[in-house]
């Protein structure tokens, strides 16, 4: 390696800037990871940056993000983890942006998630076959996506995606929907790559030592069961398991932290997520990675994008209850013997092929360098 460059990666979603950092030190880089941990989930990270509740709360964690600005400079590359990569208000984030703009080198956004193009192009009926905002030909009303509007399009946390966007020098897409959001206006700074994780932390999936039936792990997030289709997942899953009650069970798991989750998720066989997603996400690729069975977002295109030409591994589903009884109950109920194990083994491989957090941070080290 000819450039030794020093990295600082801000924010976290779902262990991607973690991960990642172990990809970039594998490869010989200094990294520094500064974060919350993304809230519960308590991820690792160099720089503790936490904010508490109440209105001292918010005081002390301004006061800390301050004094730790002057001492964030000097790096080769800053990636942000989303335009919202402190908790505050996207008012005073602007003026954290420009002064890191100041005392660093290139700057890079993640589009990893919700974000002004994610909120605009999924407000579009015609963009995607179903979304977070469009399902089975209505629009998708609730809490979270009223407020994602509010924010994203007539709100400040807009205005500050604009400012960062056309400012930073490159945007980087890990999921399908994002790098097609981003399309549109921004097609001359966008790259994708794959969302990172390391294969050799992984604990592979492990039979329950005392049940022998099909066990299907679902993750339940208290505060966007709705917008995330968790409640429609699990209504469907609830209705399989008492018609076959005894070939399978439901591993139902409400906001717990991060290891006591894997752990739950590593007795299991399959996981659903993410029911409006044409890609899986960090949660749906750590489990792949243990050899679980996704079903979930594997919209045909996504395998196009990623230059798959022959792994399928996950179930796709499209966004109602019957389709996804109707999925699990052909795939993997009532499935020829030997298709849940073929399954599970191409799971696996697709994360060596695509996400290997090795082979995902060569990719950002590509990037940069040009």
């Amino acid at each position: 390696m000819d450039i030794v460059m020093k990295i600082l990666l801000i924010g976290e979603y779902s262990n991607v800037h973690a991960t990642l950092a172990e990809g970039l030190r594998a490869l010989g880089h200094t990294v520094t990871v500064l974060s919350n941990g993304d809230f519960w989930k308590n991820y690792p990270r160099d720089i503790d940056l936490v904010r508490t509740p109440g209105h001292w709360g918010g005081i002390r964690y301004l006061l800390k993000a301050y004094a730790w600005l002057p001492r964030l400079r000097g790096y080769d590359v800053v990636q942000l983890i989303n335009p919202m990569f402190l908790e505050l208000k996207a008012e005073r984030i602007a003026s954290f942006y420009r002064q890191l703009r100041r005392q660093n080198g290139r700057m890079f956004l993640g589009s990893f998630g919700i974000d002004k193009p994610w909120v605009e192009e999924g407000l579009k009926p015609e963009t995607f076959l179903y979304s977070d905002f469009y399902a089975n030909g209505e629009r998708r009303h609730n809490a979270f996506t009223e407020e994602m509007e509010a924010d994203w399009i007539r709100g400040a946390k807009g205005t500050l995606f604009d400012r960062i966007a056309d400012d930073c020098d490159g945007i980087v897409a890990s999921l399908y929907e994002n790098y097609v959001c981003c399309q549109p206006r921004y097609s001359g700074k966008l790259h994708f790559i794959p969302y990172p994780i390391n294969i050799g932390k992984t604990t592979p999936r492990q039979p329950h030592p005392e049940y022998g039936g099909l066990r299907i792990f679902i993750g339940v997030p208290r505060e966007r069961s709705v917008y995330k289709g968790t409640d429609v997942m699990l209504r469907a899953l609830q209705r399989l398991e008492r018609q076959y009650t005894d070939r399978m069970e439901v591993v139902k798991v409400e906001s717990v932290p991060f290891p006591i989750y894997q752990n739950l998720m590593n007795h299991s066989d399959v996981l659903v997520d993410q029911l409006y997603s044409y890609t899986p996400a960090m949660n749906g690729l750590l489990a792949m990675s243990k050899g679980l069975i996704l079903v979930g977002g594997g919209e045909e295109v996504h395998y196009h994008l990623l230059q798959e030409p022959e792994l399928r591994p996950i179930i796709n589903v499209r966004p109602t209850e019957d389709d996804v009884c109707e999925q699990i109950e052909k795939r993997l109920l009532l499935a020829a013997p030997g298709e849940r194990e073929r399954l599970s083994t191409e799971s696996v491989e697709y994360i060596r092929r695509h996400h290997d957090h090795v082979k995902v941070a060569r990719q950002y080290i590509d990037l940069w360098e040009r």
